[in-house]
């Protein structure tokens, strides 16, 4: 046994990842070595934690509304573990690794050597696998759904300590579950001083996912960790035959967030989709890569990554999509697309194919990099709306993909909140079209816009049009903003423009 209490199998397999770890460099693919940094870290004073029995506050809780289990850690202790009567009913598993080496020991280590569940070439990976402090393992009996999300939550950011987790999650077959995860500060970050530098946090989580024939996992995770928190994440799933993974993604907050997602279908008709978004302020730094290998016959992938940037953020997407010989039909998507929307953002895409099997339905990537369509500014405020509201709807809207697949409605709103939060903590470039307009006593705006692509200028009052090449009037319409909603009357019915 080692001086954790762990068995000696475990402490051998902490040991190689070790060596690993030591051995490994930060990046294996030349395609994406130039874009590898991580000076924003700073973590030579950071500690692990280190779980023992007394720093679990027990294993007990209650549900919150609308959920059928949670595990609640905050950096070194166990919040909350509670399952509802049904799940428990059904065979449903959901426990610390702690709890599981003493009820279920041959169990774990069935999980965690099943298949090298991280990926043996990446560095970070065998970070975790050697240096966990806490682990997560849910597992789904044969065609056992759970009717409600599963919640785990993970709460980090003192300075100087490392929450380093793994989540195992097992479905068989014919299996279905929701998972949402968060990732939020933990609440012991001091205050600090104007200018006063205060030592980083870490966290670093990983979810390993294994999907037999038929199952059906539905995860998402909302990141919003504060300003001095370093974040690695690593998402590892095997999908079986006819197994469908539906992964959605949040990145708001900390300082540096390096986040990877390994796909693999390897039963036929097995599909992923997959989708991440980013929102940069200040100087954060979010590096994202997204690896999917499809391996099985008739595999379907949808894969699409979104980053908006203000003030000074940097973003990388990158993404490499595998179809191995034996992948006959495959059908497979790759997106990434940024947006800047200050001078000194920065995002980068770069998706990539390789391609051994000709035979395939799709395979194909897209990408694009630039500031706010100017068509759909004029748009807005053409009919009336502010210019920082107009701005504002539209990266709201452009990030929604994500927002609308979050599994849990409470969940959903929360992320809504954060990121209309978000929009007021940062700067945005000036790229209004109204030329200084403003409103008159009546609120009807009150100078001129122009057309981004004739450049012909409007009377915003009228909507007469003052230059060539326009000739007719723009329409005028009576516009409301009302609970984050436009409505705009046309000639009788207000009409909903979604955000």
């Amino acid at each position: 046994m080692s001086e954790r209490g762990e068995p000696d199998w475990l402490l051998a397999d902490r040991t190689s990842a070790a060596a690993a770890f030591a051995a490994l460099p930060v990046e294996t693919n030349q395609l994406y070595t130039p874009y590898v940094d991580l000076r924003a870290a700073v973590l030579d004073t950071v500690q692990p934690w280190v779980m023992t029995a007394s720093s679990v506050d027990g294993e007990a809780g209650s549900l919150p509304e609308g959920v059928d289990g949670i595990i609640d850690v905050r950096e070194d202790l166990v919040v909350a573990v509670a399952l509802s009567d049904a799940a428990i009913a059904a065979g449903v598993s959901l426990e610390t690794f702690g709890a599981a080496l003493s009820r279920d020991p041959h169990g774990l280590r069935d999980d965690l050597e099943r298949g090298e569940t991280l990926p043996a070439e990446d560095k970070l990976a065998q970070l975790a696998r050697g240096f966990w402090s806490q682990g997560v393992r849910l597992v789904v009996p044969d065609g056992v759904h759970v009717a409600r999300p599963i919640l785990i939550r993970w709460q980090s950011g003192m300075p100087d300590r490392a929450l380093i987790t793994r989540t195992l999650v097992r479905l068989g077959a014919h299996a279905s579950v929701v998972v949402v995860e968060e990732q939020v500060p933990s609440g012991t970050e001091p205050q600090r001083a104007a200018g006063e530098t205060v030592p980083q946090g870490f966290f670093h989580g990983t979810t390993e996912v294994v999907l037999g024939t038929d199952a059906h996992l539905s995860f998402a995770s909302i990141q919003d960790f504060g300003d001095r928190q370093v974040a690695f994440q690593h998402r590892y799933a095997r999908i079986g035959e006819g197994a469908s993974l539906h992964w959605a993604m949040a990145q708001l907050g900390g300082r540096l967030v390096r986040s990877r997602v390994d796909n693999r279908l390897e039963g036929d008709r097995g599909s992923v989709e997959q989708v991440e978004i980013v929102f940069g302020t200040n100087e954060q730094f979010f590096d994202l890569t997204s690896y999917t290998r499809h391996l099985g016959r008739d595999t379907t992938g949808n894969l699409l990554s979104k980053g908006a940037l203000m003030d000074h953020a940097r973003s990388y997407m990158k993404g490499l999509i595998t179809i191995e010989k034996s992948a006959v039909g495959t059908d497979s998507y790759l997106g990434e697309f940024g947006m800047n929307l200050s001078k000194a953002s920065r995002a980068v895409a770069i998706p990539s194919l390789e391609i051994d099997q000709p035979d395939c339905r799709r395979a194909m990537h897209a990408s694009s990099v630039g500031p706010i369509d100017q068509s759909q500014l004029f748009y807005l405020e053409s009919r009336g709306i502010d210019p920082d509201d107009a701005r504002k709807f539209i990266v709201l809207g452009f990030l929604e993909p994500v927002v609308a697949r979050v599994p849990l409605e409470a969940a959903q709103d929360r992320l809504r909140e954060l990121l209309d939060a978000k929009w007021a903590t940062g700067r945005a470039a000036d790229t209004s079209l109204t030329g200084g307009g403003s409103r008159g006593q009546d609120g009807v705006p009150v100078g001129t816009i122009t057309c981004a692509l004739h450049l012909s200028r409007f009377d915003l009052a009228d909507g007469e049009a003052l230059d060539p090449p326009a000739e007719l009037p723009l329409a005028v319409y009576d516009v409301i903003i009302e609970n984050g909603r436009v409505l705009i009357e046309i000639p009788d019915a207000p009409l909903p423009v979604n955000q």
